[in-house]
């Protein structure tokens, strides 16, 4: 996935350099970028702060979740679960040179020396909020994945002894990106152009993510001790989102086509003009930009048998209060179903190539696979980052989410609020409204066993607005953050299998009544497909549970001959989830032997 996710930087940083000044850039790599000649005015800013934009990043799968059937076991969260990262084997904490605290230092150095930078105050004062806005950035990340780090707001020589210092509190560090925050919500301009760029509206997206997200991960967990100042937090969020509610440029892209509205967000070639994007990433191929989203479609993982039991009925109900419900067929299981769950999981029928061909699932990998981002038009994909896809980096539907949960946490929403937030997002759709007082009067059992924590006179409201962002935001990026700030990666435990399989045979997942696959014991016993014709058996995709020798393959049905698919790997090595342990993550062993300073905590010492 690393590979995947090193396009994203290189598209953003060659989109950020076409309107750099190309001379000074080929002259002075911003390695090399010196304080005597550089920082003179606005002008060198810009320049300089161009660089930053590596930053950016457009999310499009949920490795790492429980949104997540199979995939390669690559991931660190896989390799955590099964107890096998200890600070001698962990990487991410990275080191000065040109990646992780590098990065860091390079916001640092710019706002080091803009105190000699001449030129209109404003203009000044625009690009130092962007650079606070990359640090608060940066440092968002840090303290999801360790809690406590060392706050840097200067940069550092080699020889400086401030790089050795000690962890500093988490509450120092959430303070300290608040008010990046802020100062960058006051001084970036408003005017953002086509939306590829950080705006003052940008700062105001990522001040409400970070608001609820904080403000979430103090009130669910108690080993932070700062649970009884998480509301300010949360009201951070309100308000925030409240601004770009009331700003009158973002509207929930609904032009009446329902579903092709949702999908426009994330296949379309462009997203320019879109109201909904508060900032998105353009790969063009006219730019020479572009990025993997193919890759969603059967690649190395399919979707969770959980995330498609999320999705309501059509009507509004619950599908797990549907008699049968975990016995469902794949055809049936998508019928009159929330229209996102067919724009978030490839449904029967669905022909990648515009040709009518039917799209085959891949049971060996869960049998529900992502076609959320896949480039549906077949012209979008040349190749190996080679497609061609507007990306939402922050999009208004995740802002009206934001507003909604924060609210319900302070227990100051009401139904108006949900009528201006979620209920716009459901109606894109053309799904029923949610009802507040529905919601509390009957909480969905299936989402309380999730999600124990949940408690309150909110209780069956906070249940349902988690529904939604599972749905809106599935595959977006954020879901393994939200389960971590719920206090919820006891869901990261269960075996997040595939689709239901009633028997060994052969299976129609086309919609049209024959046979498309057929799931066997093993190439030497075809018995449960003998009696179909030559020719459709010729047709089938054949997927075996043992190979000839006996061996078994990746996969295996929950009874054995029938139920869900479930995944070896599971089986041999169940996960186990250590609270609070693994809510964060060991710093290196190499890094404590060079800063004798640091030291573990919650569990890792």
């Amino acid at each position: 996935m690393k590979k995947i996710k090193l396009c994203i930087y290189f598209g953003m940083l060659a989109a950020a350099t076409v309107s750099c000044k190309k001379d000074f850039l080929d002259r002075f790599p911003q390695t090399d970028v010196t304080k005597e000649v550089f920082f003179n005015n606005p002008q060198d800013l810009e320049t300089y702060s161009n660089g930053f934009y590596g930053q950016v990043s457009a999310g499009w799968d949920d490795i790492n979740s429980d949104n997540i059937s199979s995939y390669s076991g690559s991931g660190e969260v896989d390799v955590l679960v099964r107890g096998t990262i200890d600070q001698t084997n962990v990487s991410g904490w990275g080191g000065w040179d040109k990646s992780t605290w590098g990065t860091l230092r390079k916001i640092n150095f710019m706002l080091d020396n803009v105190g000699k930078t001449q030129g209109d105050p404003a203009a000044i004062k625009h690009y130092i909020g962007i650079a606070r806005f990359f640090r608060a950035w940066f440092y968002m990340d840090r303290m999801a994945r360790y809690s406590d780090v060392p706050w840097y707001n200067t940069a550092l020589a080699t020889t400086d002894e401030t790089m050795y210092k000690a962890r500093d509190p988490r509450a120092l560090i959430a303070d300290s990106i608040l008010n990046d925050l802020s100062y960058a919500v006051e001084n970036i301009k408003p005017d953002e152009g086509n939306r590829t760029r950080v705006s003052k509206w940008t700062a105001l997206a990522l001040m409400a993510r970070f608001g609820l997200s904080e403000g979430t991960w103090r009130k669910y967990h108690p080993e932070l001790n700062l649970t009884n100042d998480h509301k300010r937090f949360l009201e951070k969020a309100v308000w925030a989102a409240d601004q770009l509610m009331t700003s009158g440029r973002f509207v929930v892209h609904n032009t009446g086509k329902g579903a092709e509205d949702y999908r426009a967000l994330f296949c379309s070639l462009t997203l320019s003009g879109n109201k909904e994007m508060i900032q998105w990433v353009d790969y063009q191929q006219s730019l020479g930009v572009g990025n993997n989203t193919h890759v969603t479609l059967g690649w190395t993982w399919s979707l969770s048998h959980s995330l498609a039991l999320t999705y309501l009925m059509k009507d509004g109900t619950p599908f797990t209060a549907q008699p049968g419900y975990n016995t469902k067929n794949f055809v049936d299981i998508f019928t009159n179903r929330d229209p996102r769950m067919a724009e978030t999981i490839a449904p029967p029928g669905f022909s990648p190539n515009l040709d009518g061909k039917p799209y085959i699932a891949k049971p060996n990998l869960g049998g529900y696979d992502q076609v959320k981002f896949y480039p549906r038009n077949p012209s979008q994909r040349q190749g190996w980052v080679l497609n061609y896809s507007g990306l939402p980096a922050f999009r208004f539907g995740e802002t009206l989410l934001i507003y909604a949960e924060a609210k319900a946490e302070l227990e100051t929403i009401t139904q108006a609020d949900l009528d201006k937030t979620i209920n716009l997002l459901r109606t894109r759709v053309q799904m029923p409204a949610m009802s507040m007082a529905a919601a509390n009067a009957q909480p969905d059992n299936a989402l309380a066993l999730q999600f124990p924590d949940v408690t309150g006179a909110n209780k069956g409201l906070i249940l349902e607005i988690r529904r939604e962002r599972r749905v809106e935001m599935a595959c977006e990026g954020q879901r393994f953050a939200d389960l971590m700030r719920w206090k919820a990666g006891k869901r990261l435990e269960d075996q997040q299998g595939g689709m239901y399989v009633p028997a060994l045979g052969a299976l129609d997942i086309t919609g049209d009544a024959a046979p498309d696959i057929a799931i066997l014991a093993s190439p030497n016993d075809e018995s449960p497909i003998a009696g179909l014709p030559e020719s459709v058996k010729a047709s089938l995709s054949k997927f075996y549970l043992k190979d000839a020798s006996g061996k078994d393959n990746n996969f295996y049905l929950k009874n054995g001959t029938s139920g869900n698919i479930l995944f070896i790997r599971d089986r041999d090595q169940p996960r186990s989830f250590v609270e609070p342990k693994y809510y964060y993550r060991p710093i290196p062993q190499d890094q404590i032997i060079l800063n004798k300073n640091l030291k573990q905590i919650f569990g890792w010492e």
